[in-house]
């Protein structure tokens, strides 16, 4: 059995974002990783939950995925979230000192990062399988290692909001003459303060790597009629993905949570988010 490690290090994986400026309308997490959980590879639909800003039909994108073994990811009520938010993390990850995005991007640890049930609350560790975890009596709560955004309380505001793109645009809004307001304004959605941080450092660096890519994309659905990103969301997952990923740990496709922006089958982490009683 491999000791699980307790998340210490000062910020580790995940993805996102959101662009800041009043004119552009695309805005998503970026994608994850494909999870190490093996599947084959899908061909077909899609996986997320569409919406009219999708651009793909619920024919052609579901919260299904049928690589392997058919699996459906539940539908989550707001009883389960208000159980989310109410458990308390024990040690939650520090902020960050220095904007990430001004050095090389730090690897992306893999494995899994799993829920720790503790006497008053919750820890977060990281496994190298989900046996290790399993064995240590913890619960995966999403593939890759821990980071900013692996909290329950962060799980729980994103079941909340399946398409971030309004919410964190009027965020945007607000830092176009004081950018010191995006980060509350993020918090204020429900994101864990670490998490909130690095959601606004992305933001802010799409803005900057992406501009004229999104003024072009300005009518642009999310995905266009093949299924690709539009070129707005492609460029923020090419210039702010890399960093994004090494630092937030959870994002939605590998916490197995579907959004209005539809991705292949094979990068879903498959997850029903059953945690024991004991860490509420």
């Amino acid at each position: 059995m491999s000791a699980p490690l307790r998340w210490t290090h000062t910020l580790a994986s995940g993805s996102a974002w959101a662009l800041l400026i009043a004119t552009l309308g695309c805005t998503d997490e970026t994608d994850a990783e494909p999870s190490q959980r093996p599947t084959p590879t899908c061909s077909g639909g899609q996986f997320g939950r569409p919406t009219s800003a999708t651009g793909l039909t619920s024919a052609q994108c579901g919260p299904s995925c049928e690589c392997g073994a058919p699996w459906t990811a539940p539908n989550f009520d707001a009883a389960f979230v208000a159980r989310l938010r109410s458990a308390s993390l024990t040690t939650p990850p520090p902020r960050l000192s220095d904007n990430p995005y001004d050095a090389e991007p730090p690897p992306k640890p893999g494995g899994f990062c799993a829920v720790v049930p503790e006497p008053t609350g919750y820890a977060l560790a990281d496994f190298v399988t989900e046996g290790d975890a399993a064995q240590a009596g913890a619960t995966v709560t999403h593939a890759g290692g821990c980071g900013a955004c692996s909290s329950l309380q962060d799980l729980a505001t994103y079941i909340e909001f399946p398409d971030l793109t309004t919410p964190v645009r009027e965020c945007g809004l607000k830092g176009l003459n004081d950018p010191a307001q995006v980060e509350p304004c993020i918090a204020a959605l429900g994101f864990s303060p670490a998490c909130a941080q690095i959601w606004a450092f992305n933001t802010e660096h799409t803005r900057q790597r992406c501009l004229q890519s999104c003024l072009d994309a300005l009518d642009d659905p999310y995905n266009l009629p093949d299924g690709a990103l539009n070129p707005c969301l492609q460029c923020d997952e090419d210039e702010s993905g890399p960093v994004f990923k090494a630092v937030a740990g959870r994002t939605r496709r590998n916490s197995g949570l579907p959004t209005a922006i539809c991705r292949p089958c094979d990068g879903v982490f498959r997850s029903h988010h059953a945690y024991p009683d004991d860490v509420y």
